[in-house]
């Protein structure tokens, strides 16, 4: 069968195997079709297979339990859609669910991938839903003779890449609130405003999905199978750490968010008290002579002034004299 068959990863192959890998224990390894997959045995020292599959294909967890003899319960958890991240030690396997970000055009970095993991030491079975950029990067390492040697640095190397990929996303967000700090007036409020919630969205949906991530992590670097070498738990741990330290980015990018969300809705409450403090006063100012104006200008019989020709300068001179009062008054009282 052509090997192209299975380096993409489309989904749209004749088998759920996406590419496959045969490790040689020295950081390279030679592809694997379908067929020789499912009948593989070690044929060297060191030699672990690895096989990138697609979980939504028909008969994947029959495959599961049938070929490699796992559990009904564990299989149907590898291909079901409760991709809330976990990991727990079965007998001398590891099975672990966890969470990307989403590379995909168009996605936002809330709109986490799931990937699945199953390992007895010298098999790893990953799964997938929709297309995950994780399992290329390591892939790239082993066709590059860089990569893992054996299978608890593989399933390191997968979750540390998976964990690098949030720090692109929380350097992104955090780029964007910087922009969003140094944005221009001519940036209306209610645009940044509805960009600020976004970016808060975003950081709830990692801080919802990256913490029970960081004990799925914690839970493999304590109870993985004797074959997760000493040196694996070390990277586990570190890993560990990285992903602490950016649920505190992600904390202080949402922080941030809130305050400057803050700022503007105190910016935007000022203007509008200062439009309805300067409207009170042109109010207050122009009432009395409205309340003047009103009275002259009724229509009734016997208002003074009627017939000479001096009474509309006096009516203009009392006018003004009001609006002097005014003045004095709010000027006295502190409202000017």
């Amino acid at each position: 069968m052509p090997e192209s068959v299975f380096l993409t990863d489309d989904g749209d192959g004749p088998t759920p195997l996406l590419f496959g890998r045969v490790l040689d224990g020295k950081g390279g390894g030679r592809p694997i079709d379908w067929t020789e997959a499912l009948d593989w045995k070690p044929g060297a020292p060191g030699e672990v297979l690895w096989v990138h599959l697609d979980r939504t294909r028909p008969g994947v967890s029959e495959l599961l339990q049938s070929e490699l003899a796992i559990p009904r319960t564990t299989a149907e958890l590898l291909v079901s859609h409760d991709t809330r991240p976990r990991a727990f030690r079965e007998g001398d396997t590891l099975v672990a669910t966890l969470r990307g970000i989403n590379s995909n055009p168009g996605a936002q970095p809330e709109d986490m991938v799931s990937m699945q993991l199953w390992s007895d030491g010298k098999r790893v079975i990953s799964l997938r839903r929709n297309p995950l950029q994780t399992p290329r990067d390591t892939l790239a390492l082993i066709d590059g003779g860089t990569g893992p040697g054996d299978a608890g640095a593989l399933v390191t190397s997968l979750i540390e890449h998976m964990i690098m990929r949030m720090n692109r996303s929380i350097v992104d967000m955090n780029d964007h609130i910087d922009a969003l700090e140094e944005a221009d007036g001519g940036d209306t409020a209610e645009r940044v405003l509805e960009e600020i919630a976004i970016i808060r969205r975003n950081c709830l949906g990692l801080q919802r999905h990256m913490g029970p991530q960081h004990e799925a992590l914690e839970s493999i670097a304590r109870d993985a199978p004797e074959w997760f070498e000493e040196h694996d738990r070390r990277e586990i741990t570190e890993t560990i750490e990285r992903l602490r330290r950016y649920l505190d980015d992600i904390n202080i990018s949402k922080e941030s968010a809130m305050v400057m969300q803050d700022e503007l809705r105190a910016r935007a409450l000022a203007r509008s008290n200062r439009t309805n403090y300067l409207l009170t006063i042109v109010a207050a100012v122009f009432l009395p002579l409205s309340f003047v104006t009103g009275l002259l200008g009724i229509n009734v019989g016997g208002m003074p002034g009627v017939a000479s020709d001096h009474a509309f300068w006096i009516v203009v001179g009392l006018c003004l004299g009001v609006f002097a009062v005014q003045l004095f008054l709010f000027w006295k009282w502190k409202w000017l």
